[in-house]
């Protein structure tokens, strides 16, 4: 580097760092301007929670229900036929098949 260059490298580095950290500052992961990414994900995010939430209370109820103090028949005898595939003597089962594809226009000419 020449002689009359060395006064100015610290101003040079400086200027360049200020520049850096100024593109970072509009365009980084938490920049100016990408502000609306980070909106549109904390409302994804939020709508996540709340659906959580939600099973959250649902399971806790389920469980409330199936304790030994306060034990539900009825939700007890779901769960076991649902997880064993069992059902009950008295139970109507209806088998529903699938409907017929229709034939091809051509075929039926």
């Amino acid at each position: 580097m020449p002689e009359r260059m060395k006064p100015y490298a610290l101003s040079a580095f400086l200027f360049l760092l200020v520049v850096y950290l100024g593109v970072q500052a509009l365009t980084g992961e938490r920049g100016l301007l990408s502000g609306s990414t980070r909106d549109a994900r904390l409302t994804a995010s939020e709508a996540q929670l709340a659906s959580l939430q939600e099973q959250r209370a649902d399971l806790e109820v389920r469980v409330r229900y199936l304790k030994a103090d306060s034990l539900s028949r009825d939700l007890l005898e779901e769960r076991a036929r649902v997880v064993l595939g069992f059902s009950d003597p008295r139970d109507y089962v209806i088998r529903v098949s699938a409907p017929p594809a229709p034939a091809p226009a051509a075929a039926r000419s």
